[in-house]
């Protein structure tokens, strides 16, 4: 039997509980397509760098907010898009996948992986663009981030939160620096994040290798602008990668990134901007071109401990045309960053690799950024490269030199030969302390410049098997005390003994 009282009641309900749902779009039309820029009509309501959707499932970034139209810069080919599209407004910021799972992972701009590995496991997005930490929310860069290389760990520290730009001219091996930082990271947890713009896909791949050689891609991610893609994506290559690394700065972990290179950075965006029609400034860059590498840069910090103490340590790449540093973008990043590592064409082709000119590189944190044991030997290096430098100009001149003059000269020589240090073999920080103990004190005047790498070899192997507790008390203490400092000159005068110049192999 049908009861009709029963059939009311539900019918009573369903009616309570019915909810009408209106899910509205804001739509506009595509105007114009040209060069990844499209003109669109119709969406008054959209933000400032908004993600739209075009047909197709291609995203586009709202970047000129016009009184009649919309100029967005299209995130891949254009060539499926024509006038009369429609496109629907997302409400979105850009944002890309972040956290551990993106870690050992190639990425493109977006986020999306590129390594045949299948999805990146992780429910965690950041925007791209964010604001920097506070000058309250920040702690001095005081903890040392060692590099490996001799030459910069002594003369031109790098701490933890710094950003430190390394500039020079193309070959005068700016990767090789980054990419031996990157190696030396390795067990000293420290997280690594590599940004590649507007580099040959070949040179990318490459560089995925040579980490994955030397087992430093289980804490890196390579997040990769190819030459071929977009510009749009190759401007905003750095920002993701930044958004990756600030999520682990602010879990309380370190952090490296590089940015290579920031000059292709800026050409990517000199491009978009004169193709939205923004009014050129100084070599065709627009007027906000300073702004755009200051609020990627300043998001590098040292967080203060209420914040979780992480740091996001980065190292810019730019490149020079014929050793000019008083070229626009350059003389941009030299005033936003804490100190530059010069590359000087002259000093590679003479085999000074690294080819770091110690004169005209700085570091504006300075000593506070190394350990006490490296500082008491850089500080006698510094100034003897410095004599050097000054009287090898000069000695040039003439042939005519007082002893004091060619002693001098000859220590520079030797300090500079110590310098010296091949790719991809970063030297941990007691090394360097023990190398350059034993070339202020005077240890290795009497040995013959061209022996000098192999004698260090020698030395530091006969360091780690004969006494490795100096070693191991640097690295636990981090000073050279006095009654150390008296072990290594034991040390060493017991190694020289046995060192036999003439028959050691080059």
């Amino acid at each position: 039997m049908i009861n009709a009282d029963e059939i009311a009641g539900i019918l009573k309900q369903q009616i309570a509980s019915f909810k009408q749902e209106v899910h509205e779009d804001q739509v506009g039309t595509v105007i114009q397509v040209g060069d990844n820029i499209a003109r669109i009509y119709g969406l008054g309501s959209v933000q400032m760098s908004e993600l739209v959707e075009f047909p197709g499932g291609l995203y586009g970034i709202a970047m000129n907010l016009e009184e009649d139209n919309v100029g967005v810069v299209i995130m891949g080919s254009d060539t499926g898009i024509k006038e009369g599209d429609r496109v629907k407004r997302t409400g979105r910021i850009i944002s890309v996948p972040v956290g551990i799972a993106t870690v050992g992972r190639v990425v493109n701009a977006l986020g999306q992986p590129i390594d045949d590995k299948g999805p990146i496991d992780t429910k965690q997005y950041r925007t791209i663009e964010n604001i920097a930490p506070t000058v309250v929310e920040r702690q001095p860069v005081k903890q040392p981030l060692q590099t490996g290389i001799k030459a910069i760990d002594a003369l031109i520290p790098i701490g933890k939160g710094q950003r430190e730009l390394i500039i020079g001219d193309r070959g005068t091996g700016k990767t090789a620096i980054a990419l031996d930082s990157i190696i030396n990271q390795k067990g000293q947890n420290v997280y690594c994040i590599y940004v590649a713009i507007g580099q040959k896909t070949s040179t990318i791949a490459s560089v995925a290798q040579t980490l994955s050689e030397f087992g430093a891609m289980e804490y890196t991610t390579i997040v990769a602008a190819s030459s071929n893609e977009p510009a749009s994506l190759k401007y905003i290559a750095p920002y993701a990668g930044c958004a990756m690394g600030e999520h682990l700065m602010y879990e309380g972990k370190d952090v490296l990134i590089i940015y290579d290179d920031l000059s292709k950075h800026a050409v990517a965006y000199r491009e978009i901007s004169l193709l939205l029609r923004r009014p050129p400034g100084r070599e065709a860059y627009p007027g906000d071109i300073f702004f755009l590498h200051s609020r990627l840069l300043e998001r590098a910090s040292k967080l203060s401990d209420e914040k979780g103490g992480g740091s996001l340590t980065a190292l810019p790449v730019i490149e020079t045309q014929a050793g000019d540093v008083s070229a626009y973008i350059p003389t941009n990043l030299i005033s936003i960053t804490d100190g530059q590592i010069y590359l000087q064409t002259g000093l590679f082709h003479q085999g000074i690799r690294p080819a770091v000119d110690v004169g005209l590189s700085v570091s504006r944190v300075g000593g506070s950024a190394q350990i006490k044991a490296m500082r008491s030997v850089a500080g006698p290096l510094k100034l003897d490269l410095a004599q050097y430098r000054a009287l090898a100009a000069f000695a040039k001149l003439g042939s005519d030199l007082d002893k004091a003059t060619q002693m001098q000269l000859a220590r520079g020589e030797k300090l500079t030969e110590l310098l010296k240090q091949p790719q991809y073999q970063p030297q941990p920080v007691e090394d360097q302390v023990l190398t350059l103990f034993a070339a202020t004190k005077g240890f290795v005047l009497d040995v013959p410049t061209e022996r000098l790498a192999e004698w260090n070899r020698q030395y530091l192997t006969f360091m780690r098997e004969k006494h490795p507790e100096v070693g191991q008390a640097i690295v636990q203490s981090k000073v050279l005390s006095d009654d150390l400092a008296g072990q290594l000159k034991t040390a060493i005068e017991a190694f020289k003994k046995q060192y036999q110049p003439a028959a050691a192999g080059v």
